[in-house]
């Protein structure tokens, strides 16, 4: 996408200018407040926006690479990572909650992959692989360009959950590690990690849960008794897990747990030096320096919303996405993708010659409604957060409505956008 420059003002400019220009600048964005963004936000409503923005605004200018400076940060993080491990099932192992606080989903798959290569390196493995299922998202390939890693892709079955016989098929002498995703961004399925777990026990490798998405939704869904499914750390053979506080924490971007079986495990996530004239060196992140902003604003969120807030959060998102999930298997045209067990999931055409999906994104996207779009098969991409609630009648009929309007016809653009660059 071709974005005009803005040059260097030559003189400085007033507060009130420069913001009227940011206004100016987000006029053509999505709507997200009027609920009809499918994901990239997640909206608990604006008096917890209002929150987030004090709690970042108390934190904009400190910087959490140190925390010997500034104790609040290390503090906040780790109650973060402690509330996140127990609510993941780190309790399971007898043991202190071990992890650490990344910038987002994409960054704990990073660290989950890196710290696999040097587990696995300390065992002679000159280079590493990991097995993943073609639903498991798109990081874990950055992460093996990134750190030298093999990274080999195995098929999902009908139900597009990981081919476990596939994954055990795959498994050499290499192997770091084995990967489920819990839920799958693609089609919101939970992969069988009760035997991917057991996999990983019995050829000694690790084995990382990938709950960026389910991981403070899944944990609620079962305490009201909607889930009844194996996913955490509690799982034997899982020696990691991950889950984003941005997303259904709803907490501001960007914000991921990463919590491990053991302290062993999480100590390979730190970098440490002193070759250089400036000291001693420690991060347990990608980046050096650590914006607190995000930090305090998930903190903010879980202290605000604590146990009750989120599970009445999850319960009015699980029943918006319930009622667009039974339109869906109502109407002649449309089939759900597999059998999605939470808010995220997929949308495609009962018969892909009689209607053209990606031909509905575009007369939704005509409305205002902001929809990602995939393939294998060609689908909609749902992700339905607490924003959504209030705006899930409309985007039903407006469903109906496109697929009325589109009738046969079909789109030249095959795109499948997810994420972009700048």
């Amino acid at each position: 996408m071709d974005f005009p420059s803005t040059p260097l003002p030559d003189r400085r400019q007033s507060r009130d200018a420069v913001l009227a220009q940011l206004r100016d600048l987000k006029r053509d964005d999505r709507k997200w407040e009027e609920g009809k963004v499918f994901g990239l936000v997640y909206d608990a409503g604006p008096e917890h926006h209002a929150l987030l923005r004090d709690a970042m605004a108390l934190f904009e200018a400190e910087n959490g690479l140190n925390v010997l400076a500034f104790p609040s940060i290390g503090l906040m993080s780790h109650d973060l990572v402690q509330l996140t491990g127990r609510l993941l099932g780190a309790n399971a192992h007898g043991t202190s909650v071990a992890g650490h606080l990344t910038s987002g989903g994409t960054e704990s798959l990073l660290q989950s992959v890196k710290v696999a290569r040097d587990v696995a390196r300390g065992r002679g493995v000159v280079r590493p692989n990991i097995i993943c299922a073609t639903s498991a998202h798109a990081a874990f390939t950055k992460a093996g360009q990134l750190f030298d890693v093999d990274v080999i892709r195995v098929p999902v079955g009908e139900d597009f959950r990981a081919d476990v016989s596939a994954m055990e098929a795959a498994i050499t002498p290499d192997t770091a590690m084995v990967v489920a995703s819990a839920v799958s961004y693609p089609q919101g399925v939970i992969d069988d990690v009760t035997a991917i777990g057991a996999l990983a026990a019995d050829r000694g490798i690790l084995c990382h849960v990938d709950a960026c998405m389910g991981g403070f939704f899944l944990p609620f869904l079962t305490q009201l008794g909607r889930l009844d499914v194996p996913f955490d750390l509690s799982v034997p053979g899982v020696t990691s897990i991950s889950a984003d506080l941005h997303k259904y924490g709803y907490a501001s971007k960007g914000v991921s747990v990463l919590c491990f079986s053991s302290e062993e495990l999480a100590r390979h996530q730190l970098f440490v030096t002193n070759d250089w004239l400036g000291g001693f060196y420690a991060s347990t992140t990608m980046a050096g320096t650590k914006p607190a902003s995000p930090i305090a604003s998930a903190w903010a969120s879980v202290m605000a919303l604590g146990t009750e807030g989120l599970l009445e959060l999850t319960a009015a998102t699980d029943d918006a996405a319930t009622a667009i999930k039974d339109a869906v298997r109502a109407h002649p045209a449309l089939r759900l993708v597999g059998e999605p067990v939470m808010s995220v999931f997929a949308i495609a055409a009962e018969n892909s010659t009689a209607l053209d999906i990606f031909a509905v994104a575009e007369r939704l996207a005509a409305e205002g409604w902001h929809v990602d779009r995939q393939h294998h098969p060609d689908s909609l991409h749902l992700t339905v957060h607490a924003g959504s609630v209030k705006a899930t009648p409309a985007f039903i009929d407006a469903l109906n409505r496109a697929i009325a309007d589109v009738g046969t016809t079909r789109t030249e653009n095959r795109s499948t956008t997810y994420a972009t660059g700048d």
